[in-house]
C-alpha cells in the first residue's frame, strides 16, 4: 500500500510538471529524459542506494533529490495556476514554464534559509511548586545524520547564548547510522547538564551505539527513567508505536508529587495520562508541525496537537517544531525552532 501511494504521488507531483514544463519549452525528447532521472526517479534512488552513504557526493545527492521534493507541492500549485493563464489569460506556455521555475527557485531558497535559521520561542509559565525561577532549552528533532556537525555547532551556540539551566532534547537527534563523536562534539560546549530522550529514528538506527556516543559526551539518556534536582523532576521516556506509552512508563517511575515535573517523550501523545500522573510539563516534537505546506495538514490528521503550548488539567503540552528537517533542508509555512521555557514561582495559569 505505501508502494503505491508513493508511486502514485509521483504522478501528479513530478512525472505531471516535468512533461509539461518540457512541453510548454519545447524541449527535447532526450533532454526531457535525462531531467527524468532525478525528478522522477531521484526518491527512489535516494531511499534504496543512499539511505546509509553519508559521504560528500551521496550527500550533495541526497539534498538535491530532496530540495526536489520539498518544492514539488509549489511547483504543482504553480502548475495548477499557469495552466488557466495559459487557456483563459493569453499567457504564452514558455513565459508560465519561465515563470513557474522562477518562483519555485525562489521559494525553495527561502525556505532553505528558514530551515538553516532556527527561531527561539519564549514560553513563560508559572507553578507555586517553585521558590525561585528556572530557565531551561529543548531542542528536538535535530536529525544529525541527515544534518550536518556545522548545523549542531550552530544551535549549540545559539542555546549556550540564552544561558539555561539546562537543555532538553526531546528525540530525533541523530536519524543515521554510525554518527560519530566527532560529529557530535558541540555537545562538549554546552554549558549545562543535557537530558536526553529517544525519538523513534534513533530506534530505526543503532540505538545502542548512539546511547553510548552520548553518554561519553556527558548527555544523561533517560529511558523510563528520572533525574532530582532540589523542586525539579526530569523523566525521559522512550518513543513508541503504542497510545498508551506515557500512561505504561509512567507507572514504573515515581512521579513527586511536590516536584515541578517535566516529562520528556517525543510523540505529542499521552497528555491526559501525563496530566493525571502529576506531571507539570511535557515537552515532544515529532510532528516537524509537517515542514512543507500542505504536509502540515495531513499531519494535523494524525495528532490532535502539531505545534505550540496546550492544556490539560493543571499540566501543559509544549509541541516543538522541529530545531532541525528531515528530507528537504527546507521549511515553507513552518519555522525551525529552539524553545526556551522561564518557569517563575506563582500560581499555574
Amino acid at each position: 500500500m505505501f508502494l503505491i501511494v508513493a508511486l502514485g504521488l509521483h504522478l501528479p507531483l513530478f512525472v505531471y510538471p516535468l512533461l509539461r514544463l518540457a512541453d510548454w519549452l519545447d524541449a527535447p525528447w532526450w533532454a526531457t529524459v535525462i531531467a527524468a532521472i532525478p525528478v522522477v526517479g531521484g526518491q527512489t534512488i535516494s531511499r534504496a542506494f543512499l539511505r546509509h552513504r553519508r559521504d560528500g557526493p551521496a550527500r550533495v545527492a541526497r539534498l538535491a533529490v530532496d530540495s526536489l521534493l520539498g518544492v514539488s507541492s509549489v511547483v504543482l500549485l504553480l502548475m495548477l495556476c499557469a495552466e488557466l493563464a495559459v487557456a483563459f489569460a493569453g499567457v504564452a506556455p514558455a513565459a508560465a514554464a519561465q515563470w513557474v521555475l522562477g518562483i519555485a527557485v525562489a521559494v525553495g531558497m527561502i525556505g532553505t534559509l528558514v530551515a538553516l535559521n532556527p527561531s527561539v520561542v519564549r514560553v513563560a509559565l508559572r507553578s507555586p511548586k517553585l521558590a525561585a525561577p528556572i530557565r531551561f532549552v529543548q531542542i528536538s528533532d535535530v536529525h544529525i545524520g541527515s544534518r550536518s556537525s556545522a548545523f549542531l555547532a550552530r544551535v549549540i551556540a545559539c542555546v549556550n547564548e540564552l544561558h539555561p539551566d539546562f537543555l532538553c532534547i526531546t528525540g530525533d537527534f541523530i536519524d543515521a547510522r554510525a554518527v560519530t563523536v566527532d560529529e557530535l562534539r558541540p555537545l562538549r560546549s554546552v554549558n549545562c547538564p543535557i537530558y536526553f530522550s529517544i525519538g523513534n529514528h534513533e530506534r530505526y538506527e543503532d540505538l545502542d551505539d548512539i546511547l553510548e556516543r552520548l553518554e561519553s559526551l556527558g548527555v544523561h539518556v533517560l529511558r523510563s527513567e528520572t533525574m532530582r534536582d532540589g523542586p525539579l523532576q526530569i523523566i525521559g521516556i522512550d518513543d513508541k508505536d503504542d497510545a498508551l506509552q506515557v500512561r505504561h512508563e509512567l507507572q514504573r517511575v515515581m512521579v513527586h508529587p511536590e516536584a515541578f515535573v517535566v516529562l520528556m517523550y517525543h510523540r505529542p501523545r499521552g497528555l491526559e495520562d501525563a496530566s493525571a500522573a502529576g506531571v507539570d510539563l511535557m515537552l515532544s516534537g515529532h510532528t516537524h508541525n509537517g515542514q512543507i505546506i500542505p504536509f502540515n495538514l495531513i499531519v494535523g490528521r494524525v495528532f490532535e496537537h502539531v505545534k505550540g503550548l496546550v492544556r490539560h488539567g493543571r499540566a501543559h503540552l509544549y509541541v516543538n517544531q522541529g530545531t532541525g528537517t528531515w528530507g528537504p533542508v527546507m521549511r515553507l509555512g513552518t519555522r525551525s525552532e529552539i524553545t526556551l521555557f522561564e518557569i517563575s514561582p506563582g500560581e499555574n495559569y
